[in-house]
């Protein structure tokens, strides 16, 4: 079947053609026949169905009606919800107590979103396999002291466990986007904390990192912690964010929880 819809560029699709990097993919995930596999953004059903071939509990989310349309026509058994997966209740998709996996070709302009809606429900995720922007899969997966270090990397590795599989050329996308892209892995940890103690953390992680060239004293004192003195946390404060790596955070965290000063976090 030749799909008749064309890429658009307000859902950010660029759509993966080569047999080997799919295969590459395939490889990575190994899909088993009881996983609960997630595939976001399947466009012509590439992965689609070399998935299908190894599991029957797929189900494929495609915010764009009218690839929906002939996916469903392409693959009649295939589980498809035509929605944002963003808009989506991840718990309405974990029906059976198996946790989810989750895979796609991420496009670029709402990787962020994506990884925070995992994080959030990261109880519910086995892990993931994305093809993001190889910038992006730099900044998930940077060290402390480097450039790339920030926000993403800190927070993904509180939860999870991520590396860059392989780095993928534009030539092997239509249409070809400008950069070059990677398959990241993104293997969920068990998170003792609760819900609220783990939002805490990313809130530090985001009030730490607010004026990246400052230390955190000015950083805090710019943010919703302006009220806390963090001079006994056990961390150096005179410090950039950059400096810190996640057991500092996790100390940082800690402080809040155990301040005397009553800290509410604020609602955003």
């Amino acid at each position: 079947m030749k799909f008749q819809n064309k890429p658009k560029k307000r859902f950010g699709q660029n759509f993966l053609q080569d047999e080997n990097i799919l295969s590459k993919i395939v490889k990575e995930i190994n899909p088993q026949p009881d996983d609960a596999i997630i595939e976001i953004g399947p466009g012509y059903g590439a992965l689609t169905q070399k998935l299908l071939s190894a599991t029957e509990n797929l189900t494929a989310i495609e915010i764009d009606y009218e690839l929906a349309k002939e996916l469903k026509v392409k693959f009649p058994g295939l589980q498809l919800i035509n929605e944002d997966f963003l808009e989506i209740d991840l718990s309405k998709l974990n029906t059976d107590g198996k946790k989810l996996r989750v895979v796609g070709n991420i496009p670029y302009n709402i990787t962020s979103p994506i990884l925070f809606k995992l994080i959030k429900n990261n109880k519910l995720i086995e892990d993931a396999v994305f093809m993001v922007q190889l910038e992006v899969a730099k900044r998930m997966t940077a060290n402390k002291g480097i450039k790339d270090y920030g926000i993403l990397a800190i927070v993904l590795r509180y939860f999870t466990k991520t590396e860059l599989c392989f780095k993928i050329s534009p030539n092997v996308f239509y249409p070809k986007p400008k950069v070059f892209s990677a398959l990241v892995h993104i293997h969920f940890k068990e998170i003792n904390q609760t819900r609220e103690e783990q939002r805490l953390f990313i809130d530090i992680v985001k009030a730490a990192f607010g004026n990246r060239r400052k230390t955190l004293k000015n950083s805090f004192s710019n943010s919703i912690f302006n009220e806390i003195d963090f001079s006994n946390s056990g961390v150096d404060i005179s410090r950039r964010a950059e400096n810190l790596n996640v057991d500092d955070f996790i100390l940082l965290t800690n402080f809040v929880l155990e301040s005397s000063s009553g800290f509410t976090r604020k609602q955003s």
